[in-house]
């Protein structure tokens, strides 16, 4: 069954390349970040891993956890990760959990038969401190990830988790946001004190808050 926005990210407990994780207890009061990638020694799954390890600075300033997964065992992670260091120029610096039994890739319906029924696809789920998920993205096998972009949604759902704010179209870290429709303006006066452009009565332009 498909995981929807809402939903409590399900638990599991798997081996990964950092020892045994228990997914809820590790992520304790942090957002985390689960995704999947096809298969180890593969290009493009190279790629993204090394990506991801140089991100971890900001991943980490934003109290966000990482953990990828494949099919393949934990074994064959470790014998890939020389090849990520040197293909990529960094090691890996986050754990990718052991999933040969299929069961963490099915929990999260990351298999698709139409694309392939023995692999997973590029799932990516974000999941907020309440373990519920905030965010699901997939990508063919084909086509490498923007981890730019998930940076971007995080930054904006941690944003309008804290403020009464929705972002717009391309927006990015510093620029303005949306008042929510569900706030009015009476309210909207005590949150925003200095003011806000209003483009029409559901349009209210503020700068991001602090």
């Amino acid at each position: 069954m498909a995981i929807r926005l809402g939903d409590i990210a399900p638990d599991f407990t798997a081996e990964s390349t950092a020892g045994t994780i228990r997914f809820h207890e590790w992520l304790g009061s942090s957002w985390g970040i689960l995704f999947s990638h096809p298969k180890d020694f593969t290009p493009v799954c190279t790629t993204e891993l090394g990506a991801v390890a140089k991100l971890k600075p900001e991943f980490d300033k934003r109290n966000v956890k990482v953990v990828g997964l494949s099919v393949d065992s934990v074994a064959d992670h470790d014998r890939w990760k020389g090849d990520i260091e040197e293909t990529q120029g960094v090691g890996l610096n986050f754990p990718l959990l052991g999933d040969p039994d299929r069961k963490i890739s099915q929990l999260y319906d990351m298999i698709h038969p139409n694309a392939n029924d023995t692999l997973t696809v590029r799932s990516v789920f974000v999941i907020g401190p309440d373990k519920k998920v905030k965010l699901t993205i997939t990508y063919p096998a084909s086509t490498g990830r923007n981890f730019d972009e998930i940076l971007r949604v995080i930054d904006s759902l941690q944003l309008t988790a804290q403020h009464s704010v929705a972002t717009p179209v391309n927006w990015q870290h510093g620029q303005d946001v949306i008042i929510v429709p569900s706030l009015s303006d009476e309210d909207a006066k005590k949150k925003f004190p200095g003011g806000w452009k209003t483009l029409k009565p559901y349009l209210r332009v503020v700068p991001q808050p602090k």
